[in-house]
């Protein structure tokens, strides 16, 4: 019975622990976009808003405790740059500021429309230190009470709104390919595979402080509270995507947060502005608490705590208090380049380890997998970035997948043998 209980407490958390603000903002406009086919879309979206996450977990559980013993596997040079890249894009760059960002124009500003960002944004981050600053604490507080709620609200909303839906589907909408591909880099945007192999250290460390202590307690509980969090998040995402293709909204270029308003209160009518309102601090307090509470921890380990847990933590509030004054839109802007290039090298990591890290244990073929997907991610981001001529994209669109962001997938698993006879070769000659 006790063991039953922690995996739902800590599956509670590991799910609120992702399900931030880019997770509720999303899906909706994701829907808006796709109309009728929802269906691909919400697979789309779940290969990589949740699927991949939990392959994160594993990657993880697998390797050892932390993000530091994954990249050991392969370089120990890799663990700490890597990480580092990470925790910033999930810390106070991108995620963090985001978080009270949706929290004010979501949650505050239609119903108090003179309110400040800044007063909103610091009393946020005020609330997320108090929170924070006791990690031993993080995950019960979000698992017991601030779930709970939260999914009793967002689960009663999707249920008003499917059974009973606003408007038919949206017509304007993209085709079958064009839908899949919106779904899977749009799954990007959550975050969710960056977040997972740090969110990973942060629920083994609950489970081993709950008393799980052996390889295998340890591994069933933390893999059983990650099965759980994906159920959860599918059936939230999936949700949100229908109401967004069935939201009667014709604007495709609506902005996220205008979307989810007309929603809740299409749906619920004046308690949806409440019912979101909460919903949207919940979401985005219980994210923001997790993602304070990993920097601290990987940048104080990391620096071997010259830099306290107290003082990264602190720091890191600050920051994201002075990035969300910019807005979601802004803040989502700023986000994309550095993910079409962050994204692939750790799908990579995280995808190889699992699938291949039980039986290949040698570490150049893995290295091997991460210097094409890394070279074609570079690539990606100078197209992204209009830096590339007709000519070498019309090179480029030969790689399988290119035009649909997914082009390191095909070089990843070539380099991979490539790199795997290698080393065979280098062992035999040794």
């Amino acid at each position: 019975m006790k063991k039953t209980g922690d995996i739902i407490t800590i599956g509670f958390a590991l799910f609120a622990m992702f399900f931030g603000a880019g997770n509720l903002l999303l899906p909706p406009y994701i829907g808006l976009q796709v109309g009728n086919h929802v269906w691909i879309t919400i697979l789309a979206f779940g290969l990589t808003g949740i699927l991949l996450p939990f392959f994160g977990i594993l990657s993880i559980v697998n390797s050892g405790d932390t993000f530091n013993d994954l990249g050991n596997r392969i370089n120990k040079g890799i663990a700490p740059i890597l990480g580092s890249v990470i925790m910033l894009c999930i810390g106070p760059m991108i995620a963090i500021p985001r978080t009270a960002a949706t929290t004010y124009e979501v949650g505050i500003l239609p119903s108090f429309p003179n309110s400040s960002p800044i007063w909103t944004s610091i009393i946020f981050f005020a609330v997320t230190w108090i929170l924070t600053i006791k990690p031993s604490k993080v995950v019960d507080i979000i698992g017991n009470i601030l779930t709970p709620v939260l999914l009793v609200l967002l689960l009663g909303l999707i249920a008003i709104g499917v059974f009973s839906p606003i408007a038919d589907y949206n017509t304007q909408s993209l085709n079958t390919g064009e839908s899949f591909t919106l779904g899977f880099t749009e799954g990007y945007q959550t975050l969710d595979v960056l977040a997972s192999v740090i969110f990973a250290g942060i629920i083994i460390a609950a489970a081993r402080t709950k008393g799980y202590n052996s390889v295998k307690s340890k591994n069933q509980v933390v893999i059983a509270a990650g099965l759980l969090a994906a159920i959860c998040l599918f059936l939230i995402y999936g949700g949100l995507i229908q109401l967004g293709a069935t939201s009667g909204i014709t604007d495709l270029n609506m902005k996220r947060s205008e979307l989810l308003i007309h929603i809740s209160k299409s749906v619920l009518g004046h308690y949806g502005m409440i019912a979101i309102a909460l919903s949207i601090a919940l979401a985005c307090l219980t994210t923001a608490i997790a993602l304070t509470s990993a920097v601290g921890t990987f940048f104080s380990q990391l620096t071997k705590n010259k830099l306290s847990y107290k003082l990264l933590v602190t720091v890191c509030c600050i920051l994201s208090c002075l990035l969300s004054i910019t807005g979601v839109d802004n803040i989502i802007s700023l986000a994309y380049p550095i993910l079409i290039f962050v994204y692939p090298i750790v799908i990579t990591l995280v995808l190889y380890t699992v699938v291949f890290g039980p039986f290949i244990k040698h570490k150049l073929p893995y290295v091997g997998a991460l210097l094409a997907s890394t070279i074609i991610a570079a690539f990606n981001l100078l197209k992204y970035l209009g830096m590339l001529n007709d000519s070498t994209l019309a090179i480029l669109d030969k790689i399988p997948f290119f035009a649909y962001e997914l082009g390191w997938v095909v070089p990843s698993a070539i380099f991979f043998l490539i790199f795997l006879v290698i080393d065979k070769s280098l062992s035999k000659e040794g």
